[in-house]
C-alpha cells in the first residue's frame, strides 16, 4: 500500500547505510563532492539508530543491501559490474550479491516444491541437492529427474519475496513522486515512470512461468549462435514459484583464476559477450537484461552459457533501427546524423537546434576515440552525458531503461574480463552488419511488403476506420482535467527530509 507511511522505509534506508559505515565508504568510492558528504553525513548521522545492523561478517555496503532486502540487492548486482565506477575492491565485495545470499532451508524449498507440483518429491525428483547458489529472489538445487535421471536446476523463489518486493517498490514511488514535486528539474527524467518500468520487471520475475517461456523463446533465437547456449526449461515440472531446467556445466564467468586455469582466452571471452548482447539486441531485439556474471558459466571449450531469464529486454523494430544508427554515427564519427536520428526518433524536443546538438555529441564522442580503454571513465562520461542531454531537454525512454543499464552492465563483465577491451571497436562489425541489412532498400522494400500485408488482414475494415477516424477529428472530446500527483499535506511537510535522505540513497546507488 502506497502512501506517506512509506517516508519510514526510506528514512530506515538512509539510517542503514550509515549504521552499516556503508555511507562513508560509497561516497569515498564514488569520490563524491565534498557538499554532499557533508549533506550525507549530516542527515544520516541523526537517524543512525533506526538503521538496520545487518550480518556484522559482511562488508558494510554489502551488509546495508542484504539488510535492506530483495530490490536493493537487485541495484548491488548491477554495481558489481560497474569496478571503473565504484572502485574494484567494492565491485569485488558486491559480486556477494549475485549468487552468494544466505540460502533458506532446503526443508522450505521441499515444502514449496510439493504445493507448487501438486505432488510428491520424489514423483518429480530422485535426488535434491542443498542449495548451490542463493540470489535476492530465489536460490537453485540440483536434482535428478525420477523419469530420466537427468540432471536439472531447480529454481525456487524465496518465501514472502513478493511481499518484501511490493514494500520496496512502494516506498520507491512515494520517493520518486516527492523528487518531481520538489525538484522540477527531475521530472525530464520521468522518476515515476522509470520506477513503474521496475516494478513491471520484478512482477515479471517473481512469476518462474513467465521465465521458462522466457527461456525457450531465447533459446530459439540464438540456437545458430556459436558458442552460445542455455539451458532448456521441463514444462510440466515448471509452475509460479518452481521452475526446472536443464544443468548448465562450466565455471562461473566471474572467476578470472578458473577461466585461466581452463586456457581460456578472456580477451577473446570479453568480445564475444559483448558481440552476443548487441547481436541479441538488434537482430532479435530479445536480449538477456540481467547478463552480470552469476548469470553465466564458461565450457571447458569457452562456450557461454546463459541462465536466469528472469529479466528479459524487447525493443521494436523502429528502436532497433534508430538504436543501431546512433551507434554506427558515432562508430563513423557522423555526429549530425547521431543528432538527426535522435530528431527524427521524437528523443530531443523539436524547438531545439540540431547543430547545436551535433556539437554537443562530438564533445562526448571524440574523448573515446583513440584513447586507451583503461584510461576512459564510464562514470565521467556518463556525468557529462548527463549534462548534455538536460541542456537539450532530452526526456528518460523508458523503453529504452533496460537496454541502457544492460549495456552498462555487459560492458563491465567485458572489462572485467579484459580491463583494456574497447566498447566501439567490438560493436562496430555488429552494427555495421546490422545497417547494411536492416537500413536503407532492403529494409524499405521489406517495410512496404509488411505494410501491404497488415492493410490486406484489415482490407473490409478500412472504410469503416477511416470514416470514424474523420468523424472523431471533426468532433475532439474536451481534454479530462489533470488527476492530481501531488498527495496530502504530510507529503510536502516531510519533502525536504525525504528528498533530502534521498540524495544521500542515490549517491549510494
Amino acid at each position: 500500500m502506497r502512501g506517506p507511511h512509506n517516508i519510514w522505509r526510506l528514512v530506515r534506508t538512509g539510517a542503514t547505510f550509515e549504521r552499516t559505515g556503508a555511507m562513508a565508504e560509497v561516497l569515498e568510492a564514488m569520490n563524491a563532492p565534498a557538499r554532499l558528504r557533508l549533506a550525507a553525513r549530516v542527515l544520516g548521522w541523526p537517524f543512525k539508530m533506526l538503521g538496520l545492523k545487518g550480518d556484522p561478517k559482511l562488508p558494510p555496503l554489502v551488509r546495508a543491501l542484504t539488510a535492506l532486502g530483495p530490490a536493493y540487492i537487485k541495484f548491488g548486482q548491477t554495481l558489481a559490474t560497474r569496478p571503473d565506477v565504484v572502485g574494484q575492491e567494492l565491485a569485488d565485495q558486491l559480486r556477494y550479491l549475485q549468487d552468494k545470499l544466505p540460502p533458506f532451508s532446503r526443508a522450505e524449498a521441499i515444502a514449496q516444491i510439493e504445493a507448487e507440483l501438486g505432488m510428491p518429491l520424489a514423483e518429480a525428483f530422485s535426488e535434491l541437492s542443498e542449495p548451490v547458489a542463493a540470489a535476492s529472489i530465489a536460490q537453485v538445487h540440483q536434482a535428478r529427474l525420477t523419469e530420466t535421471g537427468a540432471k536439472v536446476a531447480v529454481k525456487v523463489l524465496r518465501p514472502g519475496v513478493e511481499r518484501a518486493f511490493r514494500r520496496d517498490v512502494d516506498a520507491f514511488h512515494l520517493a520518486a513522486q516527492i523528487i518531481e514535486l520538489l525538484l522540477p528539474k527531475s521530472r525530464r527524467l520521468r522518476p515515476l515512470d522509470v520506477i513503474a518500468h521496475f516494478e513491471t520487471l520484478v512482477e515479471g520475475e517473481l512469476d518462474l512461468r513467465i521465465e521458462a517461456a522466457s527461456a525457450a523463446e531465447f533459446a530459439a533465437n540464438t540456437e545458430g549462435d556459436e558458442g552460445f547456449s542455455l539451458p532448456r526449461p521441463v514444462w510440466h515440472l515448471s509452475q509460479r514459484r518452481v521452475m526446472t531446467l536443464g544443468w548448465a556445466e562450466g565455471v562461473p564467468m566471474g572467476d578470472n583464476t578458473a577461466l585461466d586455469a581452463l586456457g581460456i582466452d578472456r580477451r577473446e571471452l570479453g568480445t564475444r559477450v559483448l558481440t552476443l548482447f548487441l547481436r541479441h539486441a538488434l537482430r532479435d531485439g530479445f536480449f538477456h537484461g540481467d547478463m552480470h556474471q552469476g548469470n553465466m558459466k564458461v565450457t571447458a571449450d569457452g562456450g557461454i552459457v546463459a541462465f536466469d531469464f528472469g529479466i528479459m529486454g524487447r525493443i521494436d523494430t523502429y528502436t532497433r533501427r534508430a538504436y543501431a544508427e546512433i551507434l554506427f554515427g558515432f562508430i563513423r564519427k557522423d555526429y549530425r546524423r547521431v543528432a538527426e536520428v535522435h530528431f527524427e526518433a521524437g528523443y530531443v524536443p523539436p524547438d531545439r537546434d540540431i547543430d547545436d546538438f551535433a556539437r554537443a555529441l562530438r564533445s562526448v564522442g571524440e574523448p573515446i576515440f583513440g584513447m586507451d580503454a583503461r584510461y576512459i571513465s564510464m562514470a565521467k562520461l556518463l556525468a557529462y552525458l548527463f549534462e548534455v542531454t538536460e541542456r537539450f531537454g532530452m526526456e528518460t525512454r523508458t523503453e529504452l531503461i533496460l537496454l541502457q543499464r544492460t549495456m552498462v552492465v555487459v560492458e563491465g563483465v567485458a572489462r572485467s574480463l579484459n580491463p583494456e577491451i574497447n566498447m566501439w571497436q567490438v560493436a562496430k562489425p555488429v552494427v555495421e552488419e546490422y545497417v547494411r541489412t536492416h537500413v536503407g532498400p532492403q529494409a524499405f522494400a521489406r517495410d512496404l511488403a509488411q505494410t501491404a500485408k497488415i492493410l490486406s488482414r484489415f482490407g473490409p475494415r478500412l472504410p469503416r476506420l477511416v470514416e470514424e477516424a474523420l468523424i472523431a477529428q471533426a468532433h475532439p472530446k474536451p481534454a479530462p482535467s489533470a488527476a492530481r500527483r501531488v498527495g496530502p499535506l504530510g507529503y510536502g511537510l516531510a519533502g525536504g527530509a525525504l528528498v533530502a535522505i534521498g540524495v544521500a540513497i542515490g549517491a549510494a546507488l
